[in-house]
């Protein structure tokens, strides 16, 4: 294998690949990267078995192939040397097999490869029906649930995201078992089947950070794997066995008030009250309607108490004293776009659900806490 490439080419996809690089050192050469080059351009691969990406340097002005070859290279060297080398272009060779000498002008680095034959198999495969998203509406879907997923291993199912598809509809829930957030988006083309899937929260999360905002990307589904595809990225994640829990049943059909708040306002009042709250954990703040006031407080034993008020209209003149984290409700508040939020209120122990009135196909439901 030899190359010259553009360095700030080469450091971008590096860059991209390297989140897949195993840290674990069950199979030491998924600490590497795999170079595969060919005369229609350079493939770079990385996995730790949980997730494997790959993308592709298609052939052009800023690469020029001398010898088609493979070979896999330490990660975290690489991305070191390729970082911080000052020069534009880097001269990559293989010698010896498994030795790769890495130049510029002014600079050598040799370092001992991993046999290519070490590297465990990678399948890409592909349905002939795809799913379709834009870049932008994904990213958009994983940052206004993701973040209401568990980190408790125990229950394995509530630390994905669960996606279902049937026809042209998108439903994405992530619960915690404390608070839900599920959005709806309806896709440009019918789903030929129905999907129910959970994907890791933590393995989609990585995907948008490294994907564009300005073109689509195709889901193809598994029984085990989901693989995103975009331009010259693949990306594959594992799913997560089992089913998710029927999260329809908790939200309301009936209410016994309804107020309209401005998001910043209400938000900015929570994050000062909740000052004093003791468990860091829960960081528990009450909500109180009187009239058309809202009156939030917190209060700690050994530190004192914070009160403040805000101006809100009700559909109706009931008024409710309810508990919840402040840390749930402040997280719910920021996924939202718009300038107010209607909070539906169904009893003292009934969830709170939090919508924006701009975006209706975005829900957010907090369980509220007992404090008494």
């Amino acid at each position: 294998m030899k190359i010259i490439i553009k360095k700030d080419l080469l450091n971008e996809k590096l860059n991209k690949v390297s989140k897949a690089i195993s840290t674990k050192n069950l199979v030491p050469a998924l600490a590497g990267i795999k170079f595969d080059l060919k005369e229609e351009g350079l493939t770079l691969t990385a996995s730790d078995n949980d997730i494997t990406i790959q993308t592709f340097i298609p052939k052009n002005e800023d690469m020029q192939i001398e010898e088609e070859g493979s070979i896999v290279i330490q990660g975290r060297y690489i991305l070191d040397i390729v970082k911080k080398i000052p020069d534009e272009t880097i001269n990559l060779e293989v010698f010896d097999e498994n030795k790769i000498n890495i130049s510029t002008k002014n600079s050598e680095y040799n370092l001992n490869g991993i046999d290519i034959r070490d590297y465990p198999t990678v399948k890409i495969e592909e349905n002939k029906n795809p799913i379709i998203i834009n870049n932008k509406d994904l990213k958009k879907i994983v940052n206004q649930t993701s973040f209401a997923t568990s980190t408790d291993e125990s229950r394995p199912q509530l630390t994905g995201i669960n996606f279902k598809i049937i026809g042209n509809e998108l439903e994405c829930n992530a619960t915690d078992a404390y608070r839900l957030a599920r959005k709806t988006l309806y896709l440009e083309k019918t789903s030929k089947e129905n999907f129910d899937i959970i994907i890791p929260s933590k393995n989609i999360v990585e995907l948008t950070r490294i994907i564009d905002d300005d073109s689509k990307i195709e889901l193809h589904i598994f029984s085990n794997k989901i693989i995103f595809k975009t331009e010259n990225l693949i990306f594959q994640s594992r799913l997560i066995n089992g089913s998710y829990p029927n999260t329809a049943n908790l939200l309301p059909k009936e209410s016994i008030l309804k107020i309209t708040v401005d998001i910043n306002d209400l938000y900015n009042v929570i994050d000062r009250v909740s000052i004093l709250t003791s468990d860091k954990e829960k960081n528990i703040v009450t909500l109180e309607t009187q009239d058309n006031i809202l009156v939030m407080h917190s209060s700690s034993a050994e530190i004192g108490h914070i009160e403040e008020k805000m101006n809100i209209k009700k559909n109706n003149q009931e008024d409710i004293k309810i508990s919840f984290s402040s840390k749930y409700m402040m997280e719910a508040l920021k996924t939202f776009e718009g300038e107010e939020a209607t909070i539906t209120f169904v009893g003292e122990i009934n969830p709170i659900i939090i919508q924006d009135n701009i975006e209706e196909n975005l829900i957010q439901l907090v369980l509220p806490i007992r404090t008494y």
